[in-house]
């Protein structure tokens, strides 16, 4: 091999494992963002749960609010979409709640979401 080709071949090797690495990166941040949306989910339906037995529903439909809560988070990006329909939804049925209460209970439930997903 002339040194010309061990060249090229040392830049080959180099950009083999650069792709193998941004592949790498990439499956990584796949799997983060799902485990997230997955976490975020469960805390969610916690949270209609948990609204919903305060708005006095049991059975199916505690089971039905929860996933109404579920997809409330998909209308914008971040937690203000889910906070803003519990707030309202206690609000209206005249439950003495505040906005920094659900957050408190959203935090709360987060790090229970978070066991519940990693445990399977």
């Amino acid at each position: 091999m002339t040194c010309i080709g061990a060249s090229q071949q040392k830049v080959r090797d180099a950009m083999t494992t650069f792709d193998d690495r941004e592949k790498q990166f990439e499956a990584k941040f796949q799997h983060d963002e799902q485990l997230k949306f997955k976490i975020s989910a469960r805390r969610n339906r916690l949270l209609g749960e948990w609204a919903g037995a305060l708005l006095g529903k049991d059975g199916e439909a505690l089971v039905a609010y929860a996933k109404e809560v579920v997809i409330s988070d998909l209308e914008a990006p971040g937690d203000d979409d889910v906070l803003q329909k519990v707030y309202a939804d206690l609000k209206a049925a005249n439950l003495d709640t505040s906005e920094r209460q659900i957050r408190k209970e959203m935090d709360g439930l987060l790090v229970e979401a978070k066991k519940q997903v990693m445990a399977g």
